[in-house]
């Protein structure tokens, strides 16, 4: 199960920087993470709104859900895969079923705030694996 391992790290962690950066580049939907992406010099990605809101997020957002889900075969903890896949399934559904709500930006900013957390406690607290 190692390979299912290395996919599972490297698509959680791709997947929270890539759906952070996207949210960073929509300025209109997102203003509050727009501006530390534009304090951080990526103001450019404005003219790609679109693209990320409706095609980069929303993959981003997948491979992340994806690779938690994958997750489960490596290290077999119930509770960490389920933490792991909530932060892309908020996104999602701030993408997607509540796009034209007031709860929106709160809920992807709760989905990336755990995407990232996530990201960082898998990348500082290894699971133990499943014993054999």
């Amino acid at each position: 199960m190692k390979t299912a391992s290395l996919l599972s790290k490297i698509g959680e962690g791709s997947g929270a920087l890539g759906s952070v950066i996207s949210a960073m580049g929509c300025a209109m939907c997102f203003p509050a993470i727009a501006s530390i992406g534009a304090a951080l010099g990526l103001g450019f990605l404005d003219q790609w709104e679109g693209l990320f809101l409706h095609t980069l997020m929303p993959l981003f957002a997948l491979l992340a859900l994806l690779a938690n889900g994958l997750g489960w075969l490596a290290h077999r903890s119930l509770v960490r895969s389920l933490i792991g896949m909530s932060g892309p399934a908020l996104v999602l559904l701030a993408l997607y079923p509540l796009f034209r709500t007031d709860e929106r930006n709160a809920v992807l900013y709760s989905g990336l705030a755990l995407m990232v957390g996530f990201a960082l406690w898998d990348i500082f607290i290894r699971p133990r694996g499943k014993k054999k």
